[in-house]
This record gives structure tokens, sequence and C-alpha cells, in this order.
């Protein structure tokens, strides 16, 4: 009960700083927002898709590349956390020292949600539509979300890691890049060499973008065998996700309770 408390006071803390300052909240709907306008109405007549329509094949691609972008949003809140003193005011009250990232990765998430509202409107105003149903619209929703909690306890630890804003955003973009670009977020990938077809299939990405395609009936009718993460995306991208959690949880507790005791 005491950890859910002081999860809950940090929460509380972070929410109340987003009030004070909405251009944070800009920050993480806009883009997205804006890369559903341009790649759904500006590229949509121009890449076809077979058996679906570009703009509800494209939706799934930028849920997931929003939740990547989650790995920046906490490394660089924790790094200025750290740069600006506030883990050592922290340090000197009797708190549980997970309760600190759990309520800054948890406070991200509920950003996420917001940007995924916003998207999700945007993206019925161009067209796109669920077709297999509320419940299972909803579980892909909550496959968007595993992915964006996992990606936050990521920029966490590269935050404690890294300790700077420059660094961090380096990181974040050499990471986030090439998972959402090599892999099927924004185009089919039938049309590509073996070598990297088979790269972009393998990706991690790929698996999440697929189970929400799945799950939200936005699928298209590929040509050829696909490699074994797109025919099962469901089911690996979840394992993924629960892999990624239980690697990433403990080390940037670890890196935390370091950074703290320094």
């Amino acid at each position: 009960m005491e950890l859910v408390s002081d999860v809950s006071a940090l929460f509380g803390r972070h929410m109340r700083h987003l009030a004070r300052i909405p251009e944070k909240l800009l920050s993480v709907t806009l883009m997205p927002v804006a890369y559903v306008i341009v790649f759904g109405v500006l590229f949509g007549s121009a890449i076809s898709v077979p058996g679906s329509d570009y703009r509800s094949y494209l939706m799934a691609g930028i849920f997931t590349q929003m939740m990547l972008t989650n790995v920046g949003n906490t490394a660089l809140g924790v790094a200025g956390d750290l740069d600006n003193g506030v883990v050592d005011r922290f340090r000197s009250l009797p708190m549980s020292r997970s309760a600190v990232l759990i309520g800054r990765t948890l406070s991200d998430v509920a950003l996420a949600v917001i940007a995924c509202v916003a998207m999700a409107v945007v993206g019925y105003l161009i067209g796109w539509r669920v077709h297999q149903g509320i419940p299972k619209a909803i579980a892909g929703f909550g496959i968007l979300l595993l992915l964006g909690y996992a990606m936050s306890w990521l920029g966490a630890l590269i935050g404690l890691l890294a300790r700077s804003a420059e660094a961090v955003n380096s990181i974040a973009f050499m990471l986030v890049m090439p998972l959402t670009f090599l892999s099927n977020a924004f185009i089919p990938l039938d049309g590509l060499p073996g070598w990297l077809r088979l790269l972009c299939e393998w990706n991690p990405v790929s698996a999440v973008v697929a189970a929400c395609r799945e799950l939200f009936g936005n699928t298209s009718t590929g040509t050829g065998k696909s490699a074994l993460p797109v025919q099962y995306p469901i089911p690996l991208s979840l394992a993924l996700i629960a892999l990624l959690l239980a690697i990433v949880v403990p080390a940037a507790v670890g890196a935390y309770r370091k950074a703290a005791a320094r």
C-alpha cells in the first residue's frame, strides 16, 4: 500500500506539471496527428495496398510509432530530474525507489492515451474504421499501450545512463527511426528485396503493427509467405513486450538506485 501511495503521489505530480505546462501535451499530440494527415491525405492517393485502403492500413503503424516515441519522452524527463536535483530531494524522503520510475512511466502512458484519442479522431475523419468490433479494437489499443509502457521503461533506463538531453535525443533518434521505417508500419513489405523484407518482418515493431491491424480489421492481402512474427503477430508481440519489460524494469530500477546513491 505504501508503494501504491507513493506511485499515486508521483503520478499526480507529473499530471499537475502537465497542467501547468500544456505545451508538453501539444508536443505529444501534434506530431502524430501531423503524420496521420501527411501520410494519410497527401501520400494516401499515391500508395496502394492490396485488399485495403491505405489510410486504414496506415493507422496501426502511426499508433505504434507514437508508442515508440515514449522512449525519448521518458528519457528526457528522467534526465531532467537528475539534472535539476529532483532525484536528490526524492532520496531524502521515506519513499520507495521504484515508485519514482513507476510514477514517471505511468504518467507518460497517460499522455500516450491522450495522443491515441487525438489520432483516432483525426483518423476517423480521413476514413479510418475499425471492422472487428469494439472488444478487439480495445485489445489492439491495449497492445499499443503495453508497448508504450515498455518503451517508457526503456527510456527511463536510457535517461539514467545518458544523463544529458543531448545524448538522450541522439540515442532515442537512432533507436526509433530504424525500428519505425524498417518495418511494415507505413508500406506493405511484398515489394521489397528478399533480404530487406526478411529484416523488416523480423523487426519486433512489425509484429505489433500486424497485431493491431488484425485486431482493427485493417489487414491487407499480401502475396507470398511471411515470416513467423507476421503470421502470428498477437502472441509474439505480447511475448516480445513481456520480455522487454522483464529486462528493462529491473535494469532501470537498479540504475536509479545507483544514480540516487551518488
